[in-house]
């Protein structure tokens, strides 16, 4: 069945298929969009009573549902300073060092840190033997991502490629697939050094955006870096605040560099995380 499952990933077009579900969460008629997003609630068993909208037919299309905003105090922030907060509500999938420039997927797989940075070689030396966790958002979650601690914009690279499902199946036998699939590079500075928070794109994901440039996937597809170093003031985002958010949900990758944070050991491999609760420690 696993087998048969990975070779439909390799056969099925994925950037037509993923731009037509695309096309369909923005639709906005009233019954289609309302029978999508109910079904959709009694399927995954969304909790609507978190949402400041509780009413599904409040939302003007499947994308707005989908991305929509929590009630405050939904999610509480660890305020501590030496805090990192988890970005978002999901599941471990690993965390851990990054060795020798490789970054573990799941069993007997592991990808490159310069693969999955795009290229860049200076970066890829910041986070080198420093510490990665990779988050799993399942359709029924939040899909706003979050800031773990506060940092100030240096870079955004957009890296096109794949859209695989991300899920324990493709991770154990798709090779480097987080290093495959579309993604968006955000490299912060903070007071935990460089941190890098990756969105990373997948089948049926209709679309990256971030709070500062909008939507930013699919655009051209080519590599393209925008410095923020250069731009006065450069965009800084408090620890909590809202950073990007996926149409239809993937996963998220959090960079630190090395000696820099310390996770917290209840996190290993499939457990649960809830936004704005302690991830990890500053040293």
């Amino acid at each position: 069945m696993d087998t048969a499952f990975i070779i439909l990933q390799h056969l099925l077009p994925q950037q037509l298929l993923s731009r037509l579900v695309g096309r369909l969460a923005e639709c906005r008629t009233p019954w289609l969009k309302n029978l999508l997003i109910r079904r959709f609630i009694s399927h995954y068993q969304v909790d609507m009573s978190e949402a400041v909208a509780s009413d599904p037919e409040d939302y003007a299309n499947f994308n707005a549902f989908f991305t929509r905003a929590l009630r405050d105090g939904a999610r509480p922030i660890s305020d501590q300073p030496q805090h990192i907060a988890c970005p978002a509500d999901g599941a471990i999938s690993q965390l851990g060092r990054i060795h020798d420039g490789r970054i573990f997927q799941a069993k007997g797989q592991d990808y490159s840190l310069a693969a999955l940075l795009g290229g860049d070689e200076a970066l890829t030396e910041e986070f080198r033997d420093g510490n990665f966790a990779t988050i799993y958002l399942s359709p029924r979650d939040y899909h706003r991502v979050h800031m773990p601690i506060t940092g100030t914009l240096r870079s955004m690279t957009y890296v096109p490629g794949k859209l695989f499902s991300v899920n324990t199946t493709t991770a154990e036998n798709v090779h480097s697939l987080f290093a495959r699939n579309e993604r968006a590079v955000c490299v912060f500075d903070t007071e935990a050094g460089p941190m890098a928070m990756i969105l990373v794109g997948a089948m049926i994901v209709a679309g990256i955006e971030t709070v500062w440039s909008g939507q930013i996937a699919p655009p051209p597809r080519r590599i393209t870096t925008h410095n923020y170093q250069q731009q006065q003031p450069a965009p800084t985002l408090e620890k909590g605040a809202e950073m990007g958010r996926f149409k239809l949900g993937s996963t998220v990758i959090l960079l630190f560099g090395k000696e820099q944070i310390d996770w917290l050991e209840q996190f290993e491999a499939q457990t649960p995380t809830r936004l704005g609760e302690t991830l990890a420690r500053r040293r």
